[in-house]
């Protein structure tokens, strides 16, 4: 027969451990989150903002937004799927001349937190390699894919001299949702950033994880959206590598 002293005991050990495995979870998935090591999300000035895209180069949607970028006089950062830069070098290229900043997204995009060491070292170090034998430019900057990390993918991230890149604002514009709806999304971080006396990093796609071709006319719509508006407030546009 157990004690009702032991039964307490049991209760508050399962407790305790409910509570460190819910940090732990928050750690490695949350974007703001510095528990398991530093990753970079924004500057210090409310008045800047940087647009992020990730899982291109994608054919159907990063031309239309290298149009809508140079109709604004503004760079953004591309966060880059390896594979596919392999498949669409020459895209790789026009993103690169037309001066944004081009970074690591891993070669395949799998879930690290799920992954051996060694496979996430090559995850990241093919990518790089890929991305800097296209562009003859080094790569400084890599996002996790869906922001997951753990104490070994930083460390191997900080090997390979790569800065981990979070957000502080997601459109989720990956779901059918429509222009203006990612931008009421994407309001509720931007307002938390001014709030917090920050910078915006702004979340968006201009491609898919599983295959080139993805429909993100809706990301190249808010794009020009948030431009337009970002003018209006005088908000200064600045790719990731301006805040570290």
């Amino acid at each position: 027969m157990i004690s009702t002293h032991t039964t307490t005991e049991l209760l508050l050990a399962a407790v305790a451990t409910a509570a460190t495995a819910a940090t732990l979870t928050h750690a490695a998935y949350s974007p703001e989150s510095q528990l398991f090591g530093r990753t970079l999300i924004a500057g210090n000035n409310p008045n800047e903002a940087a647009l992020t895209y990730d899982d291109g180069p994608n054919d159907a949607a990063t031309p239309a937004l290298l149009e809508v970028l140079a109709r604004h006089n503004a760079r953004a950062t591309f966060f880059m799927i390896g594979r596919f830069a392999l498949e669409r070098p020459n895209l790789v290229r026009e993103v690169h001349a037309a001066g944004h900043l081009i970074a690591n997204h891993t070669m395949t995009h799998p879930w690290l937190t799920m992954l051996p060491a060694k496979q996430v070292h090559e995850e990241l170090r093919t990518c790089n390699a890929a991305l800097e034998d296209i562009t003859g430019a080094p790569i400084r900057y890599v996002r996790f894919p869906h922001g997951a990390r753990r104490p070994a993918v930083l460390r191997i991230a900080r090997e390979l001299n790569l800065t981990p890149v979070q957000w502080n604002a997601m459109g989720h514009d990956w779901q059918p949702i429509g222009p203006d709806a990612i931008e009421a999304r994407l309001n509720n971080g931007l307002q938390r950033a001014r709030r917090h006396n920050c910078g915006a990093n702004i979340l968006l796609h201009d491609g898919y994880d599983k295959h080139l071709g993805a429909d993100r006319s809706a990301t190249v719509a808010v794009t020009d959206q948030l431009l337009q508006r970002f003018t209006r407030e005088s908000t200064c546009m600045v790719t990731v590598d301006a805040w570290g």
